[in-house]
C-alpha cells in the first residue's frame, strides 16, 4: 500500500494595500473557475489589442478591460473581500434598495424599479497599476508560480545562444583539444 500527503492550503492569500486595508483572497480555487475567468480577462484585453495609448481607446471598450479584470479577481476573494472590491449599490428616492457584486445585475434590478432608480459603483478603488499588480499576482498564486512547475521538465526552454558571432577561421593548433564532458584517451 502507497500512501502520498498532499499539501492543500487552507488560510486566504492576503494582498496589503497600505491605508486601503486588506484583500483576503481565497486559499485555493478550482483549475476550470480560475481558466474561465482569466479567458474572459484575456478576451476582453485583445479587444483593446497593442495599443498602449489609453487617450486614444474607445472608453467603453477600455471599461470592460477594467471590468473583467475587477470581476476576475473579485471572484478569488473572500466573501467579505469581494464585497468591499466589487460593490454596485441600486438608489431610489435617496435608499439604497439593493446591491450587488456585477454592474450588469445592479442594472438589470435599477430597470425592474424603474423611475429614478439608478446605479452608483461604490467598489474599492485602486490605481491602474495595483489593479495591473494584483492579477499578475493572482496569476501567480492561482497559476502555477510560486512553488508548482508550469510546465513538465520535458517542455523546458533550449539554452540561450552564445553571446557573439561564431568565427569562421580554422584552429591555428594542429593538436587535438579537450572536449567538456569527454576525456582524453
Amino acid at each position: 500500500m502507497a500512501t502520498k500527503d498532499f499539501a492543500v492550503r487552507t488560510e486566504p492569500h492576503i494582498a496589503r494595500l497600505g491605508e486601503l486595508g486588506e484583500l483576503h483572497f481565497v486559499a485555493e480555487v478550482f483549475g476550470d473557475e480560475f481558466l474561465n475567468g482569466y479567458h474572459r480577462v484575456t478576451e476582453a484585453q485583445a479587444a483593446v489589442g497593442g495599443q498602449e495609448d489609453l487617450t486614444k481607446m474607445d472608453p467603453a471598450v477600455l471599461r470592460q478591460v477594467y471590468g473583467s479584470m475587477r470581476e476576475f479577481l473579485g471572484s478569488l476573494m473572500t466573501q467579505e473581500s469581494a464585497e468591499r472590491w466589487l460593490r454596485f449599490e441600486v438608489i431610489k428616492a435617496g435608499k439604497v434598495v439593493d446591491h450587488f457584486r456585477s454592474r450588469a445585475k445592479a442594472e438589470e434590478k435599477a430597470a425592474e424599479l424603474g423611475g429614478t432608480a439608478r446605479v452608483e459603483d461604490k467598489s474599492m478603488r485602486v490605481p491602474d497599476r495595483v489593479l495591473l499588480e494584483l492579477l499578475e499576482w493572482s496569476v501567480e498564486l492561482y497559476g502555477g508560480g510560486n512553488d508548482r512547475p508550469t510546465t513538465p521538465s520535458s517542455g523546458s526552454s533550449r539554452a540561450s545562444r552564445r553571446a557573439g558571432t561564431p568565427g569562421k577561421a580554422s584552429s591555428r593548433s594542429k593538436v587535438s583539444t579537450r572536449t567538456a564532458g569527454r576525456s582524453a584517451r
